[in-house]
């Protein structure tokens, strides 16, 4: 069976990269599903059927934060940029500069 998140031959991979290749992999399918989800919202006429698919984007916002959370617990570089880009206010490409020459100084 192929997965086609492997880009060099599995078997010459560790397991922790296999299992980060995962977690990269269940991260797009999860903005994949909420953005699925937004689409449907934005056309639903049924509030009870829209007030459904809002709790099921929900329930894939937690599946994504719970993927990043591992990922970033597995590079301390993310934890750094990602601390000094989000929840700031700014322009964000000057935060994402920022962030980047600080992960490089770490």
């Amino acid at each position: 069976m192929g997965f086609d998140q492997y880009h060099e031959p599995p078997e010459e991979l560790s397991e922790s990269v296999r299992t980060f290749a995962r977690m990269i992999k269940g991260l797009t399918e999860e903005t994949e599903a909420i953005d699925w989800y937004e689409q449907r919202m934005s056309v639903e006429k049924n509030s009870d059927a829209k007030e459904i698919m809002k709790n099921a984007q929900t329930e894939e916002m937690k599946h994504f934060s719970m993927d990043l959370e591992f990922l970033i617990r597995q590079k301390p570089e993310w934890k750094t940029v990602l601390q000094n880009v989000l929840f700031h206010e700014g322009n964000i490409v000057e935060l994402g500069e920022k962030a980047e020459k600080k992960a490089d100084q770490d």
